[in-house]
């Protein structure tokens, strides 16, 4: 069989490693509380950024020249089956993410499209049984195609509607069929630009109504698999209307939908709502419905979502702090939804950011098993909190009293001593585990 990259098998070789091509903190079968460190880290390939992604930008043309490129767009999605395949058994990632359209090209008509899926999925699942890779999630591209320039779901036109409802069908069935445990909906084009031609009351019932009968269906079909929504502000559009993690849970406790949907929560996708990672899934974990990860990061200073890999060990701990607290992602994982710099253009490259990556998220999972053992964060806050254990405090906490008996007790007691919040020192202690 044909072999894409030169790169061989990637090996754990420890932190004193110099080797470009070796993992320094992410060793699988190391145990972290009481499990593989594989088992905490189900590492994804993203099909798209890994295997499409050429180097292209909104300034500049590809830069990428791979060995599985074909001038037919149908052999070329075979291809880039093997050269996934492979290089998933390179790095030792088990699963992988992906969107119809990376998949397989769209063709001239929705029929056409629909066969070329099927049978390039036929031979991921072919591929699928002799390895030990998995399906984590699929989902349907519903955003690049001019047919969606004023989105899907909460398109003005109801055959646009139509076609989508089609094409999410379709993305549903593939993905039952290769075992995939999630699907997802990223609403890429379900936004506005601007309120003078929205009628944004009539959009969100059109999009409810969308994400309802794909819930039904995943139970129809027998698909049965995590449904997730991943929250994300702008970008394509002025506005998208799942903004943030909270902005969505008003979304769906508004339909009634809130039972059925998780959270797929993109770190650069937090940078874009000026908010942090860590805070979109704190909102996902105590609200119950922290379900996976798309593992990457944002530029600060830049205003869109570049998607770069991961490598700020900050952000990484306390990430997996969240996932740790939340007894892990279950169904979910961390897909690296990330691209290679349009500079590093190299098959190699590729190999180095994945492992870049996935050593970053190793030695974040053992600063916050630290963290959690030594129990550092949650005594503080168990102690600043204590009012709330006695007296007056249990009283609020357990919502047995009134306005009026607040008032009194208040009345009674109104010289206050307040206790320091050391945020500083917190920092700094982080800074000593790091």
């Amino acid at each position: 069989m044909k072999e894409y990259f030169t790169v061989g098998k990637i090996q754990y070789e420890g932190p004193k490693s110099t080797n470009p091509l070796a993992f320094k903190y992410y060793n699988k079968d190391e145990m972290i509380l009481g499990k593989p460190m594989k088992e905490h880290l189900k590492f994804a390939m993203s099909w798209w950024h890994t295997l499409c992604a050429k180097g292209s930008d909104q300034f500049g043309s590809n830069t990428m020249v791979r060995s599985f490129e074909n001038s037919d767009p149908v052999k070329e999605a075979f291809e880039k089956v093997d050269a996934g395949f492979e290089f998933m058994d390179k790095l030792g990632i088990e699963y992988f993410c992906f969107h119809d359209r990376d998949m397989a090209p769209e063709m001239d008509t929705l029929a056409e499209s629909n066969r070329v899926l099927d049978e390039v999925s036929d031979y991921v699942l072919e591929k699928m049984k002799g390895s030990q890779i998995k399906c984590l999630w699929g989902t349907a591209n519903c955003f690049n195609h001019k047919r969606y320039l004023a989105g899907a779901g909460t398109s003005p036109n109801a055959d646009v509607f139509a076609y989508a409802a089609a094409q999410i069908k379709k993305a549903m069935d593939i993905t039952k069929k290769l075992g995939g445990e999630n699907y997802v909906f990223w609403g890429g084009r379900e936004g506005y630009d601007t309120l003078l031609n929205t009628d944004v009351k009539q959009e969100l019932d059109h999009y409810a109504t969308l994400l309802t009968l794909a819930r039904d269906y995943n139970k129809k079909s027998g698909l049965n698999a995590q449904l997730l929504i991943e929250p994300k502000p702008k970008e394509p559009t002025k506005h998208q209307y799942d903004f943030d993690v909270q902005t969505v849970l008003g979304f769906l406790k508004n339909y009634g939908l809130e039972h059925d949907f998780k959270m797929n929560i993109e770190a650069n996708h937090a940078t874009l709502a000026i908010h942090t990672f860590n805070h979109e899934l704190n909102m996902a974990r105590i609200h119950g419905i922290l379900g996976s990860i798309d593992a990457n990061q944002g530029d600060m200073l830049l205003g869109w979502d570049t998607d770069q890999f991961p490598t700020n060990l900050y952000d990484a701990t306390l990430a997996m702090y969240e996932v740790l607290l939340n007894g892990g992602l279950g169904k979910g994982g961390l897909n690296f939804d990330a691209k290679v710099r349009r500079q590093s253009f190299t098959d190699e490259d590729l190999f180095i950011s994945y492992i870049a990556g996935m050593d970053t998220f190793a030695r974040g999972l053992r600063v916050a098993a630290k963290l959690l053992e030594d129990k550092v964060f949650e005594n503080f806050k168990q102690e600043r909190y204590v009012s709330y254990t006695t007296g007056i405090g249990k009283k609020i906490a357990d919502k047995k009293i009134t306005l009026e008996e607040l008032s009194e007790y208040a009345l009674a007691h109104d010289t206050i001593q307040n206790t320091s919040g050391r945020q500083e020192w917190l920092e700094a202690v982080l800074n000593q585990y790091l």
